[in-house]
């Protein structure tokens, strides 16, 4: 069965032209080829070729426009390929007319005349009712453009471009006006400033007064978007034919070619002008590490930009894992000079990581810094730095408690560090020296059951790594631990003060090794085991407590014992201390009150208290002004009381019954008004 290679596409052309098909099909055996157009069978004639698959068809006519079909077939089948034909023709049109078209002396104008139509016209042009007879100044164009050469005032005038065929003819009426070329001055041409100054770039304009002019401002050949520009840039035009850029606080990347472009309808003319910003130098090239040792790195880099001010000097920083930041080192020579491209490093830290960087500085300021170098580590060496602030002391009974601060990694100077910790007691010569492997330890601690509590001891400690030892820190002297407390407290009382609370007061033990740093107080009920109860401290080695929140009428056993840094001592023999019974609940009834002027007499019936409650022993009387949250307090052991109110105002009262297990109740409240 044929199968097709090309087929024909839908076409459109213009009556008079040709037509050339070709439609191409691969079978077995090969394929025979047909035409049909609008469905029936196309003949060869004179116009009208069909050769192998191919159809041409000469001096095309409206008639030749239609459906055409291309066949292909064998003795197993046919396929078919279709498109249309459309045959154009139609007379001469202008889509424009007239057309104003203005020119400057001296530059070429090209005049357009593109009709649309089909067949194509005859094209012919003429000036002013005269036919254009083509010379070495003007020139027809095979596009039919009538293209005029360094134009002339001459020139000006009706231009006719007549288009013609056999469906008919139109014209396009042209008009042209030749005007004097525009001339644009952009000052100053090149100015210099410093960054964070201001400058005004001014465009002044020449031009011929009939047409009008528009400014483009341009950066670097690119369009100046002054609303992206965070206000460093303000358009500002006084006069028609004069334009002004300000550029406020300027900035380094604000450096380059400024342009004003001119536009009117007949010109376009560009001028230009160069601002240089002068500021602090660019970020010098990358920092090489060309030589490393335990305390020098020698540094090589290459020059940054100057930005348009020389630079003086450079400044080599470098930072550790264990610096804060980047810090400016020493280096050899001492300045960096500013022709310099390389410097040595000095007195680094043996064995610390560095990257290095370097910051130029000229007379405008100093800049960004340069990348960092890569990670370099600096030989080891011995340590050289002592640990500091040695101390000692707590401690449990016959310890000797030696710490001091640890030596940073930045002093460690090597692997395999660790300290050395030598003591010896007061008047003794040898001394005990034990090895600290790890470097984060700030502690060591010897024991010895034959020396006493707070026996002195002379006591350094040193530091060592694979490279050798160290310094050792000054001698100082540690005392060895006094042990926890070692007596209980004496004379311990108990006071009862209210229903809910009790004073303890006690005496510190005797002096000597073990003094207590505070006391513990021990405080259950009779009836219950001492782990039940609760505990109180004491913020420092005060002797008495008041303790609170407990029951009424209720039997307590109160202990006290000392504490310090290393544990607690023995605790003090329990004393017993029964609260007071609770207050009166009931609160005082029927108050009653007479009022005469400014005094008040109040009276009330007398709280009886109940089994379980303490004794009423008087009463409180509480006097508050109305809007305000402080009272008055009067006791009085009556249930009667004469009040004397200050003038002009409003005044609350209300009594509570006292006894010696605290306030009962409130009574109801009187709210008194006095008279200014």
């Amino acid at each position: 069965l044929p199968q097709w290679i090309s087929m024909i596409n839908d076409t459109q052309l213009d009556s008079g032209e040709q037509l050339h098909w070709e439609c191409r099909a691969t079978g077995k055996p090969r394929p025979t080829y047909r035409w049909l157009r609008n469905g029936e069978p196309l003949n060869s004639q004179s116009r009208v070729e069909m050769v192998n698959g191919e159809l041409i068809i000469h001096r095309l006519q409206q008639a030749d426009s239609g459906m055409y079909q291309c066949i292909a077939e064998n003795k197993y089948g046919a396929i078919y390929s279709s498109a249309e034909l459309k045959i154009l023709a139609s007379a001469p049109t202008f889509s424009t007319n007239p057309v104003r078209l203005i020119a400057t002396v001296g530059k070429d104008v090209s005049l357009e005349c593109r009709p649309r139509a089909s067949p194509k016209p005859r094209i012919s042009w003429r000036k002013n009712d005269k036919r254009v007879q083509p010379s070495r100044r003007i020139m027809l164009l095979r596009n039919n453009t009538l293209r005029i050469i360094n134009s002339s005032r001459s020139d000006e005038g009706s231009y006719v471009c007549r288009a013609e065929n056999q469906f008919g003819s139109a014209e396009l009426t042209t008009v042209l006006l030749v005007k004097e070329p525009m001339r644009v001055e952009l000052t100053p041409v090149r100015v210099e400033v410093t960054v964070g100054e201001s400058v005004v770039l001014s465009c002044k304009v020449t031009h011929d007064p009939s047409l009008d002019v528009s400014f483009l401002w341009l950066l670097n050949n690119q369009p100046l978007n002054t609303q992206q520009e965070g206000g460093h840039f303000e358009y500002i035009q006084t006069q028609s034919s004069t334009a002004d850029l300000m550029i406020r606080s300027i900035l380094l990347k604000h450096a380059g070619k400024y342009g004003c472009r001119a536009q009117t309808s007949a010109d376009s003319v560009l001028a230009e002008a160069e601002l240089l910003v002068r500021g602090p130098p660019g970020p010098p090239g990358v920092v090489i590490v060309e030589e490393i040792t335990d305390t020098t790195a020698t540094l090589s880099w290459s020059h940054g930009v100057d930005n348009h001010s020389p630079i003086t000097t450079y400044n080599v920083q470098a930072r550790s894992p264990v610096s804060l930041g980047w810090q400016t080192v020493k280096t050899d020579p001492e300045p960096v000079t500013g022709n310099m491209e390389s410097a040595m490093s000095v007195e680094l830290n043996p064995w610390v990581e560095y990257e290095f960087r370097v910051v130029a500085t000229n007379g405008i300021g100093t800049g960004d810094p340069s990348a960092p170098s890569r990670a370099v580590r600096t030989k080891e060496a011995v340590p050289s730095v002592a640990p500091a602030n040695v101390r000692g002391g707590n401690g449990r009974r016959h310890e000797l408690v030696i710490s001091w601060e640890p030596v940073s990694e930045e002093f460690q100077n090597g692997e395999g560090f660790g300290y050395i910790v030598a003591f010896r007691a007061n008047g003794t010569r040898g001394w005990k020296e034990k090895m600290v492997t790890s470097a984060d330890s700030t502690t060591y601690k010897y024991r010895d059951e034959t020396f006493p509590p707070l026996t002195p001891f002379e006591v350094r400690v040193g530091v060592y790594n694979n490279k050798g030892d160290g310094p050792f820190s000054e001698v100082v002297t540690v005392f060895s631990a006094e042990g926890e407390p070692r007596e209980p407290p004496s004379e311990v009382q108990a006071f009862a003060i209210s229903s809910s609370e009790i004073k303890v007061m006690w005496k510190p033990p005797n002096p000597g090794p073990g003094r207590p740093q505070g006391y513990e107080v021990s405080f259950w009920k009779d009836m219950e085991q001492e782990e039940t109860g609760k505990k109180k401290r004491t913020t420092g080695n005060e002797t008495t407590m008041l303790l609170t929140g407990l029951d009424g009428n209720t039997q307590y056993l109160v202990s006290v014992k000392g504490f310090n840094s290393v544990g607690q001592g023995p605790a003090s023999s329990p004393a017993k201390i029964s609260t007071k019974k609770n207050a009166p609940s009931l609160p005082p009834g029927n108050l009653m009150w007479i009022q005469e002027g400014n005094n008040v007499s109040l009276s009330w019936d007398p709280v009886k208290a109940r089994d379980n409650e303490s004794e009423v022993i008087g009463y409180k009387v509480l006097l508050r002004q109305e809007g305000r949250g402080h009272s008055q307090v009067m006791r009085t052991p009556n249930s009667a009381v004469i009040l004397t109110l200050p003038e002009g105002g409003t005044y609350i009262i209300e009594v509570r019954a006292v006894s010696e297990g605290g306030e009962g109740a409130a009574s109801a409240q009187v709210r008194v008004l006095t008279s200014s």
